[in-house]
């Protein structure tokens, strides 16, 4: 196991290891939450979130920002190889983020150089975490990565696909984790559901929204 030892604190909330095919929404669904939970205050990293590729490190910082749009307090920085480390440092420094997303070589380096500081590290999350984890090398540097955060803290990781062995590796890191596990098509069916767009100025949709709100019937509605 590559649980670190230390003297047992409250829990967070349950680690979680989710396994769903692509386009499901693996990504809003720890975006979203853990944006819920950033408390005002805080001024340090407390969300962390390892990429096997720069191009989906960036997306998923992409996607904090896009949902953190009326949350102006939240920071968000992606740091991954490929560019000057300098860089990297002077955005923690100056900007202090609370959401952190990056490639494992990278987000070590900043860990080891002291830079990057996880004191007050409360999510750790692995997306595409069969990507990252099957790498040895990749690997090795988010247990490296793990064992320098707090271990107070939820741990969460989301895959499309995740054999067995894997699945070991993964729970190396948890404690007792939630498993869900989504592969039967049929259980994803939303019967009689119909989907509309409409295309207009940006200054106009407020407006258009407020008037689908008076005229349709509905239960339930998410507005983004």
């Amino acid at each position: 196991s590559v649980q670190h030892e230390c003297i047992p604190q409250a829990v967070l909330s349950m680690d979680v290891l989710c396994q769903a095919k692509s386009g499901m929404g693996k990504t809003a669904v720890f975006v979203i939450s853990t944006l819920q939970q950033i408390q005002e205050s805080i001024n340090d990293v407390v969300v962390l979130v390892i990429a096997h590729t720069r191009e989906l490190a960036y997306q998923i910082a992409h996607e904090y920002q896009t949902f953190s749009k009326y949350l102006p307090e939240i920071k968000v920085a992606v740091f991954f190889g490929g560019l000057p480390i300098k860089r990297d440092e002077e955005v923690l420094a100056k900007n202090r983020p609370n959401i952190v997303v990056g490639t494992p070589g990278r987000l070590l380096a900043l860990v080891q150089k002291k830079k990057l500081t996880l004191d007050n590290l409360r999510y750790f999350i692995v997306d595409e975490c069969d990507q990252v984890l099957k790498e040895i090398v990749m690997r090795k540097d988010v247990q490296a990565i793990f064992i320098r955060s707090p271990c107070a803290k939820q741990v969460m990781m989301f895959s499309a696909t995740l054999n067995k062995d894997l699945r070991t590796v993964c729970k190396r890191f948890m404690s007792d984790p939630v498993e869900i596990i989504i592969d039967d098509e049929s259980k994803l069916t939303l019967h009689g559901l119909q989907q509309y767009y409409i295309q207009m100025e940006e200054n106009k949709k407020s407006r258009k929204i407020c008037d689908l709100l008076d005229l349709l019937e509905f239960n339930q509605v998410v507005y983004i």
